[in-house]
């Protein structure tokens, strides 16, 4: 089947986390392409519920089925994939938050590993052909060499969640290995952008600078972050989830790419842009280093640019605009 040229699936294809924020983005993009969707999430209270339905709304559509459950339930993961012929799983799906890790850790072993051990199950079982996971610019942890390439070791993790990540891309590369199909982990860097997490930085300033209230920033702004904005990162996956890895030097159908916009920018200039585009100074209260943070994060694409012809480049002055039209117009 052909859609305005692109080569799409006749089998659904599943997305996890499709109430969330890139999930979100990944859903209304293939169905944008004519591609039937199925999507899952629990819809829990991490941030807010209002939010992830107000998502879930725009995804409205004939050719999107939404089902509420839970990863760590592997009775319904299991019924889920033998009710419906998926050969692509895009897995998006977890529990997010590097500092929420520290006082919360049951949440991540319970969503990040037994529920990814219950997606990498049913894969196996039902015939899936392809699973795309979510991995993260954290697992880089302490690693001193920039720009993080994907050759570079990453056993230093400074957060639980880094380590689920890190334990993400171990057990895909064991399922690869031993039962043939073929797993893209993708290492997104600093996602940014319309109908995004309020508890990322750049959504709770802005919402901070809005109603006049103090932003935290942490180490005097001395850090640095890979901004990237979320529109580069689903053009990138349009095109992983078209193309299925080919076999590697070791013999596996396993890959791993760095999805991040290769431009870091230090976070006391990102907080100069945010109030260029809200047009309103920020009040700043500085406080140290936050436990689980790293200094910085930069990506090297070059191995995405190689396969998928394809660099983030979008400009955060641009980003950030757009995100604050969208915050305006949604919190209006």
């Amino acid at each position: 089947m052909r859609y305005n040229g692109l080569m799409i699936e006749m089998n659904p294809i599943l997305v996890t986390g499709s109430a969330g924020f890139i999930g979100y983005h990944t859903s209304r993009a293939l169905l944008d392409q004519g591609q039937s969707v199925i999507g899952i999430d629990n819809l829990n209270d991490y941030y807010s519920v209002s939010l992830k339905q107000s998502r879930l709304a725009q995804l409205t559509h004939p050719h999107f089925t939404f089902h509420q459950m839970d990863l760590a339930d592997s009775e319904a993961i299991d019924d889920l994939f033998a009710r419906y012929p998926f050969k692509t799983v895009v897995h998006l799906a977890a529990q997010a938050g590097v500092r929420y890790s520290i006082t919360h850790p049951m949440a991540y072993a319970s969503s990040n590993l037994t529920g990814y051990l219950n997606i990498l199950e049913a894969c196996r079982h039902h015939g899936v052909e392809h699973l795309i996971y979510a991995s993260s610019s954290s697992v880089y942890g302490l690693n001193a060499h920039v720009p993080y390439t994907t050759a570079d070791r990453v056993d230093n993790p400074v957060s639980l969640y880094a380590a689920t990540k890190k334990s993400n891309e171990l057990m895909a590369h064991a399922y690869t290995h031993l039962y043939g199909f073929a797993t893209t982990g993708l290492r997104f860097f600093t996602v940014y952008g319309p109908w995004g997490r309020p508890d990322m930085a750049y959504y709770s300033f802005t919402q901070a600078i809005v109603e006049h209230k103090p932003i935290k920033v942490f180490n005097g702004g001395d850090m640095w972050r890979d901004f990237t904005y979320i529109d580069d990162i689903i053009a990138a996956l349009m095109r992983i989830i078209k193309a299925p890895p080919s076999i590697n030097d070791h013999g596996d159908r396993y890959w791993i790419y760095n999805i991040g916009n290769n431009r870091p920018v230090l976070l006391s200039e990102f907080i100069a842009t945010l109030e260029a585009c809200l047009g309103i100074e920020a009040v700043k209260e500085y406080l140290p280093m936050q436990a689980g943070d790293v200094y910085q994060t930069y990506a090297d694409v070059d191995d995405l640019a190689r396969d998928f012809d394809f660099r983030p480049d979008t400009p955060l002055k641009e980003g950030l605009s757009a995100f604050v039209a969208w915050y305006r117009s949604y919190h209006a």
